[in-house]
């Protein structure tokens, strides 16, 4: 490996060992619903966006926040010697992807049927510190 890989490979290592990544498979909500309460908090700090699912009315929300204290605690186990309050943690990432869909057939009239599509999701959240841009004069 040359000289400017292993540079850039110890510098994404280092980068790595800061994120904190939690992922939850197979939620029975569509994606649409869990997008609207995953948009609030993408960007905000951690114990803003603990308030804000805590608050929301969201069923969705239940699940992210779940989601986002596993995040919380698996920065925790990367980084043994470093208290959570000394770090400003932000929620750096959060997506949702389709997860599988249940087909079901619905009785309709005349002897149709209709599909229904019961749609599931995944999430990711990477939770990482927080980034201050300082003005320059």
């Amino acid at each position: 490996m040359g000289a400017r890989k292993s540079i850039r490979a110890e510098k994404l290592k280092a980068e790595k060992k800061q994120k904190a990544i939690a992922v939850l498979r197979n939620c029975p909500t569509s994606p649409l619903k869990m997008r609207i309460v995953a948009d609030t908090i993408r960007g905000v700090e951690i114990n803003r966006a603990l308030g804000i699912l805590r608050f929301s009315k969201k069923e969705a929300s239940i699940k992210l926040e779940k989601l986002l204290r596993s995040a919380i605690a698996n920065w925790e186990a990367k980084n043994e010697g470093q208290r959570l309050e000394d770090n400003k943690l932000c929620v750096k990432e959060v997506f949702v992807d389709g997860g599988r869909m249940l087909k079901r057939i619905q009785a309709a009239p005349q002897g149709r049927a209709h599909r229904i599509r019961k749609r599931s999701n995944h999430v990711t959240i990477v939770v990482d510190k927080m980034v201050v841009n300082e003005a320059k004069n």
